[in-house]
């Protein structure tokens, strides 16, 4: 089940796997990620398995499944398949994941024996990235939802509900008052990239007209906050509409190094007022590489 579960609330506390397995709170008893490829993750847990982790409480770095030995170290690169998939998948649906922390995380934030369900996060990014051990790993940033925050809640009566029929019409969906946080980011980089580009979307050339304005977005090149660090200046930022934006930050459109496109046809729109920093652009191309040769590799 994807979201909060009935009757468990957040801050609840289980002995051991098989408690959070019985209650539906993570059903694997080892693995820490719970999901399917197809369908998003359910759920992940946070109990020290992975050096490269970071808790930062509402912010977590969390470290994909695979590419360890009997010993615990990597030995080998992480693919972007299966569980690792599962949470891409919900970071493009919007799907909403359980995060669970337990004792042998360590520090402040664990719980002091068993583990705790610590409510829902949402997946905002991925990215390859080499890890302490010297291999590739998959990285992903969760990004709390506020306590109240309850995006999907199944009956109360039912573990785990049937899908429905996408063309039966039925009973209205049933409306549950949610609190979602965000950070909204609204600088003047961002307003002025727009101006510059009067709203039009450096990969396609559209322009959204809405009857209240024109309409674009403003994504990074080389993305903001740890570990990327990327600078918040007008030469790390491009001018897209929504689904270029959106097939950009999934690693579906690439810049090379001459402007062209990646994924579409033509080049990268620039004017001479807006130059774009090499470093930036060659960074993303490092990760675009990464996940395009991954989703070769599970073609091949």
């Amino acid at each position: 089940m994807i979201g909060a579960i009935p009757g468990v609330e957040v801050g609840a506390e289980f002995e051991d796997r098989t408690a959070l397995r019985e209650a539906g709170v993570h059903l694997p008893t080892q693995a820490g990620i719970c999901g399917r490829a197809e369908t998003g993750a359910e759920s992940v847990v946070l109990n020290g398995g992975y050096p490269d982790d970071i808790d930062g409480g509402d912010t977590v770095l969390y470290t994909g499944a695979g590419g360890q030995n009997a010993d615990g170290r990597h030995d080998r690169h992480q693919a972007l398949t299966r569980t690792n998939l599962a949470l891409v998948t919900s970071l493009r649906l919007g799907l909403p994941v359980r995060v669970i922390r337990g004792s042998r995380l360590g520090g402040p934030l664990a719980p002091t024996t068993g583990y705790r369900y610590d409510g829902l996060y949402r997946v905002a990014s991925y990215w390859p990235q080499t890890g302490v051990d010297g291999f590739r790993i998959w990285r992903f940033r969760l990004e709390r939802i506020s306590a109240s925050g309850v995006l999907y809640r199944a009956p109360a009566d039912a573990r785990r509900v049937a899908e429905p029929s996408l063309f039966e019409i039925g009973e209205p969906a049933p409306r549950v008052e949610a609190t979602v946080s965000r950070v909204v980011r609204d600088t003047a980089v961002t307003r002025e990239v727009k101006r510059l580009h009067r709203f039009r979307c450096q990969m396609c050339g559209a322009r959204v007209e809405t009857p209240s304005g024109p309409y674009a977005e403003a994504a990074h090149i080389r993305p903001l906050g740890r570990p990327h660090d990327g600078p918040d200046v007008l030469a790390n930022v491009l001018c897209l509409c929504p689904t270029h934006h959106a097939a950009f930050d999934l690693y579906g459109v690439g810049v090379a190094e001459d402007g062209r496109l990646f994924g579409l046809p033509g080049e990268l729109r620039t004017l001479a007022v807006h130059p774009l920093d090499a470093g930036c652009l060659a960074y993303r191309r490092e990760l675009f590489d990464a996940a395009q040769a991954e989703a070769a590799r599970r073609a091949a």
